[in-house]
């Protein structure tokens, strides 16, 4: 049995009152204060899904993935034990720590702390946001996307594997320009874990979905007024359609913050290789070697020179329909009947 969705998300920090601040007035998150030690944060209906440590600044440590029950639990652990994985089964006190009934805690080949978890707890008093935003699209989705970064081809692959082969990951897509990346999932979003080869290995960013552009505009303002928080510009991705930014954490990760995301059928989805590169447009990279930014650069101008696009995703309820016609679209409907 496989992962349902991204669950939940930890780190260590050494600066809990930074993260306080940014969580809420920058992402939109509510505070549930814990400890005088940690802090969670709440995104949806569930009790938290963001969790942060004092401590020494690591950046995120663990990984909450989701399954149905206890025997989808059961299932994970019997699979790993086969594979040589040492799993443990999560205590009582961790259980109501991370706000589940049971979990079992392992390391992936990255020795990132992964947890596999089933009955999050639900809150029973409203979802309050940090800032004015419309909320965060998680639900059958899980909380968004991860993506790391391995130093060598060899990770690459194992990593890989380890996420197909033993918690039920797919293959979305996968490019190799300007830098090798494989893209995975579990539920209809188009990825919920990403890794791609780079010279250090790293946690790269979590992403979180909001339901309104605007969200996301506004957002990228108070990131613009930050200083030097801006990580990728304003850009869309050729992958999963979203219209994002990046910017840097208190903990010098990075949070992309998008909206438009496209759904997949992930029980027909065939796995094809990605040629026009990370994005339409946008996405310029501060992080990048000036190599990269230079390949990722010419990607988009190619896109751009060629035409690529891609309809904009929405939700039923969520736009309103603009007189008059787009060539683009009539010609794409056209030749897609023939």
């Amino acid at each position: 049995m496989s992962v349902l969705g991204l669950g939940y998300i930890g780190l260590e920090t050494a600066g809990l009152e930074d993260w306080s601040g940014f969580a809420t007035d920058v992402l939109g998150l509510q505070q549930v204060d814990k400890t005088k030690l940690t802090r969670a944060f709440r995104m949806d209906d569930r009790k938290q899904r963001f969790i942060v440590n004092d401590g020494a600044e690591k950046g995120p440590s663990l990984f909450g993935w989701e399954v149905a029950d206890h025997t989808a639990l059961l299932s994970v652990a019997a699979k790993l034990e086969a594979d040589h994985v040492t799993v443990t089964m999560g205590t009582r006190a961790l259980a109501q720590e991370r706000e589940v009934q049971e979990l079992i805690v392992f390391k992936d080949p990255m020795d990132n702390q992964v947890e596999v978890f089933h009955g999050p707890l639900i809150a029973t008093d409203k979802f309050i946001p940090g800032r004015a935003i419309s909320g965060f699209r998680t639900g059958v989705n899980g909380m968004g996307h991860i993506v790391f970064m391995a130093d060598s081809r060899e990770l690459v692959d194992k990593m890989s594997r380890f996420y197909i082969d033993l918690l039920g990951f797919s293959l979305t897509d996968y490019y190799s320009n300007p830098f090798e990346a494989r893209f995975l999932h579990v539920n209809p979003r188009h990825h919920s874990l990403a890794i791609v080869q780079s010279e250090t290995r790293a946690f790269h960013h979590l992403m979180m979905e909001l339901y309104s552009l605007d969200d996301v505009g506004q957002g990228y303002d108070l990131v613009l007024e930050g200083d030097d928080l801006v990580a990728a510009t304003l850009g869309r991705h050729t992958s999963d359609y979203m219209t994002s930014f990046y910017t840097w954490t208190p903990s010098r990760f990075m949070i992309e913050y998008g909206w438009g995301g496209r759904s997949i059928n992930p029980d027909i989805w065939e796995a094809h290789e990605r040629a026009g590169g990370p994005s339409y447009w946008g996405h310029e990279r501060s992080w990048a070697s000036a190599e990269i930014k230079e390949k990722a650069r010419q990607l988009r101008l190619a896109n751009g020179k060629a035409g690529n696009r891609a309809p904009i995703q929405v939700m039923e309820g969520n736009y309103q329909l603009a007189d008059g016609a787009c060539p683009w679209w009539d010609g794409l409907k056209a030749n897609a009947s023939k």
